[in-house]
């Protein structure tokens, strides 16, 4: 039989890199993914989540069919209720009692559609995106700074530049691929400077000449100080400030005002002076400097004026519009750009167009529409309080999960009870914010969608579908011009596919343009069908002017503002408000290496779940000493409004004072660590983005008797509907996906014997199991194994919780897949340990290729002392390079000396 292999080019669904992905089928079954090589985001590199989303393409848990009440029934019956509704309310309560909340997971051909319909046909502008929580601040920057939302530069300018400042930007984890090119950039120009300011030393600061560890909040200080430094030291450039900007002199006296005496500057941001000299000398002396700005500025109830505090620097000295200059902000999502583009935001209009009479006009001309929107609508934080009053009756929320990822977290909660019909599209039937949901519509996932998404450069690329949607699971523009045509728009959304959406947003970036407008795609907006699915990567605008696409903004010194100049912004640095009140830490949130937002994808792949296992709290080893807390153990973290109970990791690499809390994990993979519900809903008065890095929460041991992990082939959660779940009953609990099944961490109060029957019993009911058993009641040590047909179903090991238990699991999960276990294995499985000479790899350090901590440090203590000779030994970091920070740590921390002593520690200890 002949093989032949189809290969589709498509883009990641995951950061706002945007990398390209071939995905490859041979005779029909689907074979790894790899990076496009002639996709200029990526070049043919990907990281461990883009080379893991074959592993995200089954069917498990999706959404299959519309669900009403829980129950299911037929799309028809669906989208007549939801337009019904939509109606009665109009008529009872007009159109501001209307929400859509849609997120930067959509396609932009489903964003457009969503606006339209909202804006347009409805009347509203209670339309807002989960991008609010990440982009708003950097995009009321730009338009405060340069009169439109105009990212300047392009991801080349980090690899031209002679100074990268990375500012709020844990790069490595959260931008893989943008790091690959800023490390390759560096070796191959020794000369080339990083700076990496952000309050924790991250994997971003492997490749740092210079790390300023600032305190929490204060980077207004930092920048408006350099701008006041610029001008006290001769380096501005004066013939750009007259010619092409206005509001300098305003800007420089705020700044020198505030921030000339380095001294106090330096103590307000809790840094060497001689640090923050170092950087300002760089900055002035480098011909070019590019300032790349991500969540750590945006998430800030003061973001918009840092993001200006940026800008104004690089306008002072003309670095921006040349190779290796600009102020970048870099998204979060895979396609937060494209929304922007279409108005995705309540205070836009679509294609760049806001809130004023005559873009009001031009696109209810465009659009044929009976009332285009008067106002800004709510923004998202503001939205869901509406909803808790009562005043959104009807809210429509596509691809994403605002009950973890929203601050106040508990509030959406209480929100969306009160709404009177909750629409909820998504891919999964099982997210926190499914569960409330009065009618679920399946949506169609990456592999099946097929439309467009804009990275952060500003790039245009095609998403295109390889694989059919399961069951009845649609695309979210479908869904939307379905409900429009039975509200009676007929007409307006007569779309039939993805191209006849692109084109007509395309021709509204063109309507009545002529140069006036940043965002312009009238160079596609002629296209044929054809033309349009072999489309090629491009960077917007796309005109007469640059029918290739355009690489650098404001090359030609022209701005978007009335005057045609840039403006300074003034703006007083403010720090964070604290509570001055002993015992309290500030707690900062982010992103971690493996996983995505609320982990509704990468949590269905098991190589991701196995590099962080569990939610966590990172502290510093001497907040933890005087808290009583030790390494591993359970804590429980309590702010204002809730509490959260995950595990202490002690690092140096956290300062004291400060903790830090990942995102990800939802009521759906842990009890208790939805992270969002200890934040409160300060938010910035400009962009109404949150404060999500400033928060103040309390430490302290979690009072648990016993505690343990259970592997398992069968999910022991499934439950017959698969909108439900069945938890443990026990304090503490979290779920993950392994190669070979499910991983569940537990802890708990009283007999811990009481958890094992209850997970015997799920185990057993369906499957006829020999137990093996290990008890010592004294000891409080259980471990179980479940063995049916000779082949390994569930391992449980229960301890005393003052007892912990180091064993790593990665032996025991590879024993699942045996086809048959060997009676030396049978013997070892309760010891968690290979029988014989094998060697246990320890925890997963490469998610790659599967190389544990145990692995390297031997590489190590046999002499290997880079990465590279790692990755030429173990393979490790040779892939998609997301590890290459860890492993140069390791070999920092670990001489072979220290190595090799360690390793005899480990055995000793295991003996």
């Amino acid at each position: 039989m002949s093989q032949m292999i189809q290969q589709t080019q498509t883009t990641c669904p995951y950061c706002g890199v945007g990398c390209g992905v071939d995905a490859r089928q041979l005779n029909g079954e689907l074979l790894p993914v790899a990076g496009t090589q002639t996709h200029p985001a990526n070049f043919g590199r990907l990281c461990v989540k883009g080379s893991n989303l074959h592993d995200t393409l089954d069917h498990n848990g999706r959404l299959l069919t519309p669900l009403m009440s829980g129950n299911p029934t037929s799309w028809d019956k669906a989208l007549n209720l939801i337009a019904d509704k939509i109606q009665q309310v109009l008529n009872s309560h007009g159109p501001d009692a209307i929400g859509f909340y849609g997120s930067g997971q959509l396609l932009t051909e489903d964003y457009y559609v969503a606006n339209k319909l909202m804006k347009g046909f409805i009347g509203s502008a209670n339309i807002d995106t989960n991008s609010r929580l990440c982009m708003a601040s950097a995009v009321a920057g730009y338009k405060r700074a340069f009169g439109s939302d105009t990212v300047p530069g392009c991801y080349e300018d980090l690899e031209k530049t002679d100074l990268l400042l990375l500012v709020g930007s844990n790069t490595a984890w959260a931008h893989p691929i943008i790091f690959q090119r800023i490390s390759q950039a560096k070796k191959n120009n020794p000369d080339m400077k990083v700076v990496v300011i952000d309050p924790r030393r991250t994997a971003t600061c492997d490749i740092a000449d210079l790390h300023l560890a600032l305190k929490p909040g204060s980077d207004g200080f930092l920048f408006n100080a350099l701008l006041a430094y610029l001008a006290n030291h001769n380096a501005l450039d004066h013939t750009f400030i007259e010619q092409h900007t206005e509001g300098f002199e305003e800007a420089l006296t705020q700044a020198q005002q505030q921030c000339s005496d380095l001294e106090a500057v330096a103590q307000q941001c809790d840094l060497p002076r001689a640090d923050l000299e170092t950087c300002f000398e760089w900055f002035a002396n480098s011909p070019t400097a590019v300032t790349a700005y991500s969540m750590g500025i945006n998430q800030s109830a003061t973001g918009t004026d840092k993001a200006n505090a940026i800008i104004n620097v690089h306008l002072a000295t003309g670095k921006i519009g040349k190779p290796g200059s600009c102020p970048f902000s870099i998204t979060g999502q895979p396609n937060a750009m494209g929304g922007r583009e279409v108005g995705g935001l309540a205070n836009q209009l679509a294609a760049h167009m806001d809130f004023a009479a005559a873009d009001r006009e031009r696109v209810k001309r465009f659009w044929n529409a009976p009332g285009v929107a008067e106002k800004p609508g709510l923004k998202a934080i503001d939205l869901f309080k509406a909803a808790e009053k009562g005043d959104i009756k009807f809210l429509w929320i596509m691809s994403t999960n605002p009950v973890v990822s929203m601050p106040d977290a508990d509030l959406i909660k209480r929100a969306l009870k009160k709404v009177e019909l909750v629409v909820v599209s998504d891919c999964m039937a099982d997210t926190d914010t499914a569960a409330f949901a009065h009618v679920l519509l399946p949506a169609a996932s990456w592999g099946e969608k097929n439309g467009t998404v804009t990275n952060s450069e500003r790039r245009i690329s095609r998403q295109r579908g390889f694989l059919p949607s399961p069951g009845e699971a649609k695309p979210d523009w479908w869904m939307l011009a379905q409900v429009a045509q039975r509200l009676g728009f007929s007409e307006q959304f007569d779309y039939q596919k993805p191209y006849d959406v692109f084109i007509e947003h395309a021709r509204l970036s063109a309507f009545e343009n002529g140069g006036s407008r940043d965002f312009d795609l009238s160079g596609l907006a002629d296209m044929n069908e054809a033309q349009f699915e072999a489309l090629a990567p491009i960077q917007w605008p796309v005109n007469n002017t640059f029918p290739q696409g355009r690489a650098r903004f404001y090359d030609d010194g022209y701005f978007y503002t009335l005057s045609g100049k840039a403006r300074f912004v003034s703006n007083a640095a403010i720090m964070p408000v604290r509570v001055d009140q002993p015992g309290l830490l500030n707690m900062n949130t982010g992103r971690i290496r493996d996983h995505w937002h609320t982990m509704t994808r990468t949590g269905k792949a098991g190589k991701l779940a196995q590099h962080i296992a569990e939610p966590f709290v990172d502290i510093h080893p001497q907040d933890a000493e005087n808290l009583g807390i030790k390494d591993k153990q359970l804590v429980v973290v309590r702010s204002e409004l809730n509490e959260i109970l995950v595990k202490a990791q002690l690092t140096d690499a956290q300062k004291r004072g400060e903790v830090f809390v990942p995102m990800h994990w939802t009521e759906r993979y842990s009890k208790q660590a939805r992270m969002g519900s200890l934040i409160n809903s300060d938010h910035d008065p400009v962009s109404g983005q949150p404060e999500l890095k400033v928060t103040d929460v309390m430490l302290s041991p979690a009072e648990l008797d016993w505690q343990g992990f259970i592997l398992s082939k069968q999910d022991l959660f499934a439950s017959d509907k698969v909108t439900q779940r069945r938890p443990l009953d026990c304090e503490y609990w979290t779920v993950g996906k392994t190669d070979t099944g499910y991983f569940y961490n537990i802890a708990g109060s009283g007999a811990g014997m009481d958890i094992l029957t209850e997970i015997k019993q799920r185990l057993t009911s369906d499957t006829e199991c020999q137990w093996v058993c290990l008890d010592d009641a004294n000891k409080g040590h259980h471990r179980w194994a479940c063995i049916a047909n000779n082949q390994l179903q569930a391992v449980m090991f229960l301890h005393d919780i003052q007892q912990p238990l180091t064993l790593n699991q990665t032996w025991l999960i590879e024993q699942f897949n045996q086809p048959e276990l060997d009676r030396n294995t049978r013997l070892a499985l309760l010891t968690g340990k290979p029988p014989g000479q094998k060697e246990d790899p320890g925890a997963i350090v490469c998610s790659c290729f599967q190389v544990g901590e145990r692995a390297i440090q031997k590489a190590i203590a046999e002499g290997a002392s880079s990465a590279a000779e790692l990755g030429e030994k173990l393979l490790c970091g040779t892939n998609c390079g997301s590890c290459i920070p860890e492993l140069t740590a390791m070999i920092k921390s670990y001489t072979p000396a220290q190595a090799q002593a360690h390793e005899l520690a480990t055995e000793l200890s295991e003996s």
